[in-house]
């Protein structure tokens, strides 16, 4: 086979092809790419003559770039590890440009220390590849872990690979391709208008305020329990949506930016919010705890358990109480668009996503539309032909 610039095939030491004989062994493919800005080469070897060819072609547009850096002996561990304390500091954002949320590092660094760090910490991080992430999940198949668990564990490798292909620390990203288990999510609860008023009524009255704010205003969690007394206006009928709440960190800012939101206020939640006994300081967490600070979701969701269960009425979760939100909005007539903002979503595609199920739109409604549309149009010209044959000769000239 003729040789291929850039590209070295490397066989093992006791191939007959050392001596001038026929190869008998399976050979190795090393590509290289020299970097005159940096006076170095980078070299990286494959099992295929195929994929040398193919990173070396990319490695060399990037070095053009300027875009390709040599590599360096840095372990996978002390990149993930200066990849989180940036994560924390906020010095390294998510792809929407928003700092990551103090629980979604947490998790990462969970992630990592529990089922990467163990495997493959001590790897180059320039030289993990696809093969290797992909022999993880598979192991991590066969030992029994959730789809959804194993996705969140391959999530932090994305977002660290992600920035580094971007800044030239690597030239491919190892996360890339991989094939991961299908997660299969359970079907989402709503609650209808009905069960949701049995829901709330059946609660002590202490918490029916607090679920009636994430049925009726689609809070989330974190939202709810930072929600200040000065951030719900009775009288211009409207929740301002302006923070949520970490368990380690307090205060935080919303989720996203469209997370600072305004959100209507119902005549059924207001009358919730009229009875709740609300604190005198405008800055008080409306629905406080015990001790100064918010409440506990744990203990929350124990008594509404332990309510429900004694009404025999079927449980719910907070957030299961924030998809009654949207559910509700949309039977009730509310746009899309409305609905995301009121939602606080990034976009409107991720309520199409979670909701456009719920929206109206099935194809006997559509066609139905569709054909009275066209039957006006043809009614309002046929109106139009015979006004024109009723028209005076003279007219118009």
């Amino acid at each position: 086979m003729p040789r291929t610039p850039g590209i070295e095939v490397r066989h093992a030491r006791s191939c007959r092809s050392g001596g001038g004989g026929r190869c008998n062994c399976s050979p190795s493919y090393r590509a290289q790419v020299y970097l005159k800005r940096e006076g170095k080469t980078v070299r990286k070897t494959f099992p295929t003559r195929e994929q040398a060819i193919d990173w070396r072609r990319h490695a060399l547009v990037a070095a053009s770039r300027g875009a390709l850096k040599a590599p360096t002996a840095t372990k996978l561990k002390e990149a993930a590890e200066k990849w989180l304390e940036g994560a924390r500091s906020g010095e390294i954002t998510n792809r929407s440009g928003d700092p990551y949320k103090p629980a979604a590092v947490r998790g990462y660094e969970k992630a990592l220390r529990l089922r990467v760090y163990p495997e493959i910490g001590s790897a180059r991080f320039t030289e993990v590849r696809l093969l290797d992430l992909q022999a993880l999940v598979d192991k991590w198949r066969a030992d029994g872990l959730s789809p959804s668990t194993i996705d969140s564990t391959i999530n932090p490798l994305r977002a660290i690979y992600r920035r580094a292909l971007q800044r030239g620390d690597v030239t491919i990203n190892p996360t890339k391709g991989l094939e991961l288990p299908a997660i299969r999510s359970k079907p989402r609860r709503f609650a209808s208008p009905q069960e949701a008023a049995a829901l709330i009524a059946a609660l002590p009255a202490g918490d029916r305020a607090i679920w009636a704010t994430a049925f009726y205003a689609g809070l989330r969690r974190g939202e709810l329990r930072a929600l200040r007394v000065e951030d719900v206006d009775l009288a211009a009928g409207v929740i301002h949506v302006r923070r949520g709440w970490d368990d380690l960190e307090g205060e935080i800012a919303p989720k996203t930016a469209q997370g600072r939101r305004r959100v209507p206020i119902p005549a059924v939640l207001r009358d919730h919010l009229d009875a709740h006994e609300l604190p005198s300081d405008p800055e008080s967490l409306i629905f406080g705890g015990a001790r100064p600070g918010p409440f506990d979701p744990g203990k929350l969701t124990k008594r509404a358990d332990d309510a429900w269960e004694a009404a025999k009425l079927e449980r719910l979760t907070l957030h299961e109480a924030r998809h009654t939100f949207a559910s509700l909005m949309i039977a009730a007539g509310v746009n899309a668009k409305a609905l995301s903002t009121f939602m606080g979503h990034f976009s409107i595609s991720i309520t199409l996503d979670l909701y456009g199920h719920l929206m109206p739109g099935s194809e006997d409604e559509a066609a139905a539309l569709l054909d009275r549309y066209l039957a006006d149009q043809e009614s309002i010209a046929a109106a139009a032909a015979r006004s024109s044959e009723r028209q005076p000769l003279g007219v118009g000239l």
